[in-house]
């Protein structure tokens, strides 16, 4: 059995005109009803006359042509006009003059080019179509002419209204998408001053302090230990972050592994730098964001310990709660600077992402000495 939501996938699988067909079956097999002949518009007042070969050419050129209606609109509207107009000046009055205001609105809504052209030529048409039944002995007074000519002019306008809809909505969808692309593109520009700024800075710490550990070979192997550790973690990271832009890669695996912090504790500490890191509280179920902004904050905040503070007393500090996840690291010394990189990044860039998720960040000098860094995320939001 098919599904109401399946049948729909399929009907817009359809080509367009084998969409528009029903409607053009519909109104053609109406216009064949006994009942329903001679009920159509009448406009001029020609006398009516029974149906013959003219007439069906005339319901030909009519309902058959709104399956071109969105297809090609201007050779739909030039079919239906020459069909009205021989249905008028005929007598037939069939139900398929419907078709008329169906392709104006549709010609309005769908034409794209020579669409004043368009309006001159059957503006032109209508006269000399008027002038012909007046010729006739058309008894209908001028106003109906008028009337009838304003109403086509409405249609018209209500699908140029269509058409003018459609694509504001395009070009605010387009301009969406360019924005979700350009922070997109930002966002991962930060990940990537994040984990590569964190671990090369690690690494060349590390081989720096090789250099003075020829004479203890058992310390220099575990050093170089350490650099070749750091550089595989910078290729997974930097592997994570190339698996972002794969169009299949899933939201969920942004968020870093548990137990990350932890390893990022223990590769600083084995790049000299003494960190004491407790973690409090219990996670929440749903952290959105939160966790990976975190995680950003204690990363950046110890690659500039070890850039400007090397060797000094560094403490991290993370709290879980269900609202909120807070973090802290301080470092001792004479003091440390936060450092802004070109593009917003940096502890600059950490504060714009602490403020998109509508925490609070702040990162300065410590009254007693050293240098802090302070956030607040909120958890639960998917920004």
């Amino acid at each position: 059995m098919i599904r109401p939501h399946g049948l729909r996938q399929v009907w817009g699988r359809l080509h367009v005109t084998a969409r528009d067909l029903p409607l053009a079956v519909l109104l053609c097999a109406l216009a064949f009803v006994p009942s329903m002949r001679g009920s159509g518009t009448d406009i001029g007042g020609v006398a009516e006359r029974p149906y013959d070969a003219v007439a069906i050419a005339a319901i030909g050129l009519q309902a058959p042509a709104l399956t071109l209606r969105r297809r090609w609109p201007t050779v739909c509207l030039t079919l239906v006009a020459a069909g009205f107009a021989l249905d008028q000046l005929r007598g037939y009055h069939t139900v398929a003059g419907t078709a008329l205001p169906l392709a104006l609105l549709s010609s309005g809504a769908h034409l794209e080019r020579y669409r004043r052209t368009t309006v001159a030529v059957l503006s032109v048409a209508y006269v000399l179509f008027v002038a012909e039944l007046v010729r006739r002995g058309s008894g209908e007074p001028p106003a109906e002419f008028v009337s009838f000519y304003v109403a086509m002019c409405l249609l018209w306008g209500g699908g140029a209204w269509l058409r003018s809809t459609r694509i504001a909505e395009a070009e605010r969808r387009h301009q969406v998408a360019g924005q979700t692309r350009a922070a997109e593109r930002a966002r991962i520009a930060r990940e990537l001053h994040d984990v590569v700024t964190h671990h090369v800075t690690a690494m060349v710490v590390q081989a720096e302090a090789a250099r003075y550990l020829t004479a203890a070979p058992e310390r220099l192997d575990e050093a170089l230990t350490a650099v070749t550790d750091t550089g595989r973690r910078a290729v997974a990271d930097l592997r994570h972050l190339l698996d972002l832009l794969n169009p299949d890669h899933g939201e969920g695996s942004r968020t870093p592994p548990v137990g990350r912090l932890l390893t990022l504790v223990e590769q600083t500490r084995r790049a000299g730098q003494p960190v004491e890191f407790t973690e409090k509280g219990t996670p929440a179920a749903s952290t959105g964001s939160a966790d990976l902004v975190a995680y950003r904050v204690v990363q950046e905040a110890l690659t500039n310990a070890l850039k400007y503070a090397h060797g000094q007393a560094t403490s991290v500090l993370v709290r879980h709660s269900e609202r909120d996840i807070t973090v802290e690291v301080g470092t001792d010394g004479p003091g440390t600077r936060a450092v802004t990189s070109p593009g917003g990044r940096g502890l600059a860039g950490l504060r714009e992402r602490v403020d998109v998720l509508g925490g609070e960040f702040e990162a300065g000098p410590r009254p007693g000495g050293g240098f802090a860094v302070r956030a607040r995320i909120p958890t639960g939001s998917r920004a």
